[in-house]
């Protein structure tokens, strides 16, 4: 994913500048950035406050942080099945040749 040259602060503080009378096409100019850009926020960001922003992000890192728990988790898993799998196997193999 490409790095953002802004921080989430930043952005807000640009979207706001639409509220003090500035069309979008004078903000994309003097912040360097495509009308696109400009409309692609205000759509994730809207009107949030600093506050809201922070805790935006907290849930964000929260669940990159919870689904990488779970891959690992997954993977474990998978890995558990097949040995218990093999495991059974064995057992199985190794007691149809007996005889008590």
């Amino acid at each position: 994913m490409k790095a953002n040259r802004f921080s989430e602060a930043q952005i807000v503080a640009i979207l706001k500048q639409q509220q003090n009378g500035y069309t979008v096409v004078q903000i994309a100019r003097e912040h360097g950035i495509s009308e696109a850009t400009f409309y692609n926020w205000r759509q994730k960001y809207g009107c949030m406050e600093a506050s809201e922003l922070k805790r935006l992000k907290d849930f964000e890192d929260e669940n990159r942080r919870l689904k990488k728990m779970y891959a690992e988790l997954s993977l474990d898993h998978e890995v558990i099945k097949e040995a218990l799998k093999k495991r059974g196997r064995a057992c199985s193999t190794s007691s149809v040749g007996s005889v008590d």
